[in-house]
Formats: C-alpha cells, sequence, structure tokens
C-alpha cells in the first residue's frame, strides 16, 4: 500500500521537498499495516530508516521507562519515531496502525538535490525543480550512482553548467573515433551503442533515460570508443569536457599509490580489477586479480559484487581511471591505481 501526497506532505521533514519530488517519493514507498497488539519495532528492517506513524495509536516505551502515546495525524506523529525523543525499546499499538518506513539515505539524497536546484538555468532555459526531479535526475538515478557522492556543493553549479539538447530520431550523438567534448545524460529517449568490427557496426548496448554516457574518452582523454546514435526523440543533457572534469571527474575519481592499494588488497578490503586485454592480463596480472576489459566493463556490473571495493588497473592508469568512473557511475566502490603497472614498485 502506498502513502498519499496528502499524507506525506504533512511529515517532517519531508514536507520540504517540491511537490515534484513527493510525487515520486509516492512511487517509491510502502505503508505498513499492524494489527493490535503487536510490537513493530521488533521488525528487522534495512536502515538506517526514518519510521512514521500515518495512522492509528502506538504506545512506545522510551530507555528511562517513560511511556507515550503517538497518535498518527497528531503533531507528535508529523515527525519520525524516536526523532525528539531517545529511540524507544519497544512499542505496542493500542489499534490497528499503519506506518511508513523511508530510507533515510534516500531522502537526504532528495532533499540535498531539491533545495539545490530550486530554479536552474539550462543554457538559457529556466527549469523549475519539477524538471530536475525528472527522470534524468531520479531519486533511483542518484542514489544508485556516482552523483549520490558528488560534494554538495557542487550540485548547483553542475546543474548550471548542463545544457538541454533536444535530439531527434537517427540523430548520431558521438561517432566512434572522434575526440571527446560532452558527458550526456539522458533526460527523455534511448539510443543505441555501436562499434566497428570486421567492417560491421555491431550493437553493444541500448541506454534508456537516466543513464550517461561520453565519460570514457573524457576521462582518459582518449577518441571515442563507441557511437550512439537516437532510436527516437528525445532531450539529452550535456556537459562541456572542461565542466565534467572540474567539477565530475576531479572530486569522484580517487587515485591511490600502489602502497596503499597493496595494503586495502593484503587486508581484504579490496580486490584488484585488471581492465586490460586478456593476453596483457596473461603475462603480468595481479595474483586473485578479476580481468575484465574497459570495453566491456558495462556489461560485467551484473558479475561483479557491489559490496565489495575494487581498485582497477592497467599498464598506465589511463583505461583504470576510465573503468574506475563507469564504475563509480554505477554506484560501485572504486578506485584506481596511480600510475599504472608501468609505476615505480613499492618497496
Amino acid at each position: 500500500m502506498t502513502p498519499t501526497i496528502e499524507q506525506l506532505g504533512r511529515l517532517d521533514p519531508v514536507r520540504g521537498l517540491s511537490p515534484a519530488r513527493l510525487a515520486e517519493l509516492v512511487r517509491l514507498c510502502r505503508c505498513e499495516r499492524w494489527a493490535p497488539g503487536s510490537d513493530p519495532l521488533t521488525k528487522q528492517r534495512p536502515g538506517p530508516l526514518f519510521l512514521y506513524l500515518l495512522d492509528g495509536e502506538l504506545r512506545i516505551v522510551l530507555p528511562d521507562g517513560a511511556g507515550q502515546v503517538l497518535v498518527g495525524g497528531c503533531d507528535a506523529a508529523n515527525w519520525p519515531i524516536g526523532y525528539k525523543t531517545a529511540p524507544p525499546v519497544r512499542s505496542r499499538t493500542i489499534t490497528e496502525v499503519q506506518l511508513l518506513p523511508l530510507d533515510f539515505e534516500m531522502l537526504d539524497v532528495m532533499m540535498t538535490w531539491d533545495e539545490m536546484s530550486a530554479a536552474v538555468d539550462f543554457g538559457g532555459q529556466v527549469a523549475q525543480s519539477s524538471s530536475i526531479a525528472s527522470t534524468a535526475f531520479s531519486a533511483e538515478v542518484l542514489t544508485g550512482s556516482v552523483l549520490s557522492r558528488l560534494p554538495p556543493a557542487h550540485i548547483h553549479e553542475l546543474l548550471q553548467r548542463f545544457q538541454r539538447v533536444p535530439v531527434r530520431r537517427g540523430q548520431t550523438i558521438v561517432r566512434e573515433g572522434d575526440a571527446g567534448d560532452y558527458y550526456y545524460l539522458i533526460e527523455s529517449g534511448r539510443c543505441r551503442v555501436t562499434r566497428l568490427v570486421g567492417g560491421a557496426q555491431m550493437e553493444l548496448a541500448e541506454l534508456k533515460t537516466g543513464q550517461a554516457f561520453g565519460e570514457e574518452a573524457l576521462v582518459s582523454d582518449s577518441p571515442r570508443s563507441a557511437s550512439v546514435t537516437m532510436t527516437g526523440d528525445g532531450v539529452l543533457l550535456r556537459l562541456a569536457k572542461p565542466d565534467f572534469l572540474e567539477l565530475l571527474k576531479a572530486p569522484l575519481l580517487r587515485p591511490l599509490a600502489r602502497a596503499e592499494a597493496e595494503r586495502r588488497v593484503a587486508e581484504g578490503r579490496a580486490r584488484w580489477l585488471d581492465v586490460r586485454y586478456p593476453a596483457e592480463f596473461a603475462e603480468d596480472g595481479m595474483p586473485d586479480a578479476v580481468n575484465v576489459p574497459l570495453n566491456e566493463i558495462r556489461t560485467a556490473f551484473g558479475l561483479l559484487d557491489r559490496n565489495r571495493e575494487y581498485i582497477v588497473y592497467c599498464q598506465s592508469g589511463r583505461r583504470s581511471s576510465a573503468a574506475a568512473f563507469l564504475l563509480a557511475q554505477g554506484g560501485f566502490q572504486a578506485s584506481w591505481l596511480a600510475g599504472g603497472l608501468a609505476a615505480t614498485e613499492s618497496p
């Protein structure tokens, strides 16, 4: 069961969100119903969470033994349970109750981006927060990508520098072999990624609303490795290379010195990821490393462990820095070996 916008609109600090974000949040959360005489606080939920009482009567017991009765819809219940007191140690439903658990991290990202993007000028077109809350910057995209780790001070500046570009079906946005000039986010529409193999165009992927492309050539300062063509009309948000390097690459790409990288691997905190060709890996790959060539990194997302940190390496650091950014953009913990294997060995 989903809550209504009216219910969300009375909750703190949720009600500070724009109408568009509230409508998005409605689609992302689910309510819980509990029968009289039960203790909802015993349920194991992924955290950290805000837990709201939307309807019914709930008695909570605080660590000092004091009791408090919360009634859905009253002022005290408009804040998360335990927000203004010590976290309760137990509870008991007096009537049937309706509870709403909200993921704190997701809500915090939504509030931050909402506040930093109240009015943004995309190349002369002022876009209110309703357009910022479009699927290009939806909560799902923000929390599952590198954008969630962007320093808040950079968000407004980043959005100011994006340009909104209408595109048509069949239009080629980037061409294989060309120099990298822009980073792209798909606000609406779809496109296909192709590469010339043996004289024929081979389709590598189809990208949809909320996905990005064009970053590989910008990070590695190399020619475009594939072509991207629209399969329908749409709108792209593009960011010029200097702005991408300043506002996305610099704060988000994490280089590691050889000694620190080896220490993390030895402690079991991270694993090597070799993004060179298989022949190179067979020659001098790191022990226990995973080998995924750079041009296959996106298709390998489903095979990699999102709970593990990867230290990406290649011969010089160029391919590995590009792969590390792609991984970070896909929601992985990734850093890259500064200087690559060609750097001076650690003592």
